[in-house]
């Protein structure tokens, strides 16, 4: 629980081209939401510029920060299934206007996480129903009391999916994907022995991402942002060592060599004894 003070709940960001919005989100007295929102323009070498289309900027990064603090509650279980809310409740806790809380209902809507009825309002649903792929749920629940569940079936639809994946990029990859493939995997190397997770886990999202990608069945790139978000999740849960095992960097060049030398049946296996490593370090 927050006290009855002034106290911030986190910050939400989003970027427009070169513009980018950060807005934080502030419990006021008594359950009141406050969205304060700071607005910056780059020019290409982060030089902060004029910001005239700040207005649209500003609305989406309240509509995001409204919707991360709804789409939370329910995933966490603060709002069960069953629990009714109204568009003038939503007004007034979070101090907006009935049609931003419209919007983002209809965006939280879209996930399945509630419905509308009439004469009733908007009522939350059973998870049974939520759309588990949508990459903002994922990522609700792996930052929520249920995250050791998620990394678990994550992990599982992980070992289902990129071995195939893999032996598909093996097959299908074009030149330039199998060379970005093996120069991601020798660029992992480097950042992880340095231990610099941060770079680590963008190339590590760009080698899973390119190896979905070149598969060859776009069902399995359609799962990109899945595997980014679970990549995401283990970083900043630190669930990862400070310097990624050996097992897991040889790994990736192994699967990228394979990719690259065109051997489905390698880069099959050797998908597969990568995701063992991680499905024994997420247990």
């Amino acid at each position: 629980m927050i006290d009855d003070t002034n106290a911030a709940l986190g910050w939400f960001s989003a970027d427009f081209g070169h513009r980018r919005c950060r807005a934080s989100l502030w419990l006021s007295r008594g359950t009141r939401f406050e969205i304060r929102i700071n607005i910056a323009r780059f020019d290409s070498q982060g030089n902060s510029v004029d910001t005239r289309e700040a207005p649209r900027a500003a609305a989406a990064v309240l509509n995001g920060a409204i919707i991360d603090a709804i789409g939370a509650e329910i995933v966490a279980g603060e709002l069960r299934p069953g629990d009714r809310l109204t568009l003038e409740g939503l007004q007034e806790q979070f101090g907006v206007s009935r049609t931003v809380v419209r919007d983002c209902m209809r965006i939280l809507e879209s996930m399945n996480l509630v419905y509308s009825k009439r004469r009733i309002g908007i009522v939350v649903q059973d998870p049974s129903h939520w759309n588990v792929f949508d990459s903002r749920i994922i990522r609700w629940r792996l930052s929520g009391p249920g995250r050791d569940g998620q990394f678990r079936t994550l992990t599982e639809l992980r070992v289902a999916v990129e071995p195939m994946a893999a032996a598909g990029a093996a097959r299908h990859a074009g030149n330039t994907q199998r060379s970005t493939l093996v120069e991601l995997a020798a660029r992992m190397r480097v950042l992880g022995e340095a231990g610099e997770l941060e770079e680590f886990l963008a190339a590590d999202i760009a080698f899973h991402t390119l190896l979905l990608r070149a598969s060859g069945n776009e069902m399995f790139a359609s799962l990109d942002e899945v595997v980014a978000e679970v990549l995401t999740g283990r970083t900043h849960q630190g669930r990862m060592p400070d310097h990624p095992r050996e097992v897991a960097l040889r790994g990736h060049e192994l699967v990228a060599g394979a990719v690259a030398g065109g051997d489905a049946d390698e880069a099959m296996r050797q998908m597969a004894a990568l995701l063992e490593e991680v499905r024994t370090a997420v247990a």
